[in-house]
């Protein structure tokens, strides 16, 4: 290397303290330490290069050298990349073709998107943080590295036993062969005998249905569930025949929460309160038996003006009451399926700004990231009070719980 392109540190601090007490940035196209990251990549580069030609059996030598911009976290730096005779010269720093100094920058990029940003806001904070002009095709290459990632997650083999499980559908907007369709996201959750919380996964359909939780049921069973203890979810017709008939043992609970807003659903507003208050006797009754007495009074009191909603409570009270069978630190967990609607309430939050999908896969892409933000930040040790509720698991299930 010259003697000329050697690099003085002396100076660049004296250039750097002046440009502090001018306001300069430190980041940034004109940041503080844009030269530096610039010397100190040519350097090593020129020293990669001077190693290869030494070692290089044929004869070589410098062909002069090649310009390129090179994003980093710092900003966009703009390098000189020497070149070989025999073109055999293969930098290991900043490698041919190489456009990003390091995966920082598109670690920023998958998180932004994971947070439900759009590409134009992502391109804007790139901009204003580090001075990189992005176009969306880059940052959806970026974020199609995610891609891979998704089926190896959708694919992952699964535990033998989950003592509880939650299942219930979201919907979003998704174009479609020029068309705007409404698609269900069915996702599942589980916790093991552990007490650990997973989402077990996200399938896509075009609408909610039972045979389509059918097709969901089966895949669990592919990637290695044997038993489900108790299955929460909501009273879509057929839904509960469904995984019956995939896992016979297991107990449906359907949710109360669901069943209460079917009901009010059809209930004016002037008998609102004394229809919720009669409801409450049913699912709030300290055993069955009661619960049972509690819906032959409201069915009673309502049949005759409410006639589906009474029936309603009559053909699903086995399945609304399985959460008798279990002790009230089971119960709290199983009667409703709170644990699946929080989990909704996140992806609700990232994805309300976009109102429209361009793809199945640009809504998995997000979703994926999303869920895998949410486990990291929420489910990294057991449920609470699990020591309990695993200990009365053990004792209600013997030998399937120790399978």
């Amino acid at each position: 290397m010259k003697k000329e392109d050697s690099f003085n540190f002396e100076e660049f601090e004296k250039e750097a303290l002046e440009k502090l007490k001018q306001g300069k940035p430190l980041s940034g196209s004109d940041g503080i330490f844009t030269p530096l990251i610039k010397r100190l990549l040519e350097s090593s580069l020129e020293g990669e290069l001077d190693s290869h030609l030494e070692l290089d059996e044929n004869p070589n030598r410098r062909n002069g050298k090649t310009g390129k911009s090179l994003k980093t976290s710092l900003g966009t730096v703009d390098i000189y990349t020497p070149r070989d005779r025999n073109s055999s010269f293969e930098p290991q720093i900043v490698k041919k073709r190489q456009r990003v100094l390091n995966e920082e920058i598109d670690r920023k990029i998958i998180s932004m998107y994971g947070l439900g940003l759009s590409y134009r806001d992502i391109r804007k904070h790139l901009h204003e943080m580090y001075g990189l002009e992005t176009s969306e095709a880059t940052i959806t290459s970026v974020t199609d590295r995610v891609i891979e990632d998704v089926r190896v997650w959708q694919q992952r083999p699964l535990e033998s036993v989950y003592p509880i499980v939650w299942l219930d559908a979201i919907h979003f907007k998704v174009k479609q062969e020029n068309k705007i369709v409404s698609k269900a996201v069915y996702c599942v959750i589980g916790v093991n005998r552990e007490g650990y919380k997973d989402i077990l996964g996200m399938y896509l359909g075009r609408s909610e249905g039972a045979s389509f939780w059918l097709g969901v049921l089966s895949d669990l069973r592919s990637r290695g569930i044997e038993d489900i203890f108790i299955a929460c979810i909501d009273n879509l017709k057929g839904f509960a025949e469904a995984i019956e008939s995939s896992f016979p043992d297991t107990d449906v609970q359907l949710c109360v929460v669901h069943q209460v807003r079917n009901t009010m659903r059809f209930v004016p507003y002037k008998n609102s309160r004394a229809v919720i208050k009669d409801m409450k006797e049913i699912y709030k009754a300290p055993n069955k038996e009661a619960s049972k007495q509690a819906l032959d009074k409201f069915c009673t009191r309502w049949e005759s003006q409410y006639p589906h909603t009474t029936k309603s409570w009559q053909t699903n009270w086995e399945r609304l009451t399985n959460f008798y069978k279990y002790p009230p630190e089971i119960r709290k967990l199983i009667y409703t399926t709170n644990v699946i609607e929080n989990f909704h309430g996140r992806l609700r939050k990232v994805t309300k700004t976009k109102r429209l999908f361009s793809s199945d896969m640009a809504l998995m892409k997000l979703l994926y990231l999303v869920q895998r933000q949410f486990v990291q930040d929420n489910w990294q040790t057991p449920m609470f009070a699990w020591r309990t509720i695993q200990s009365q698991l053990n004792i209600i299930f013997d030998e399937r719980f120790r399978r």
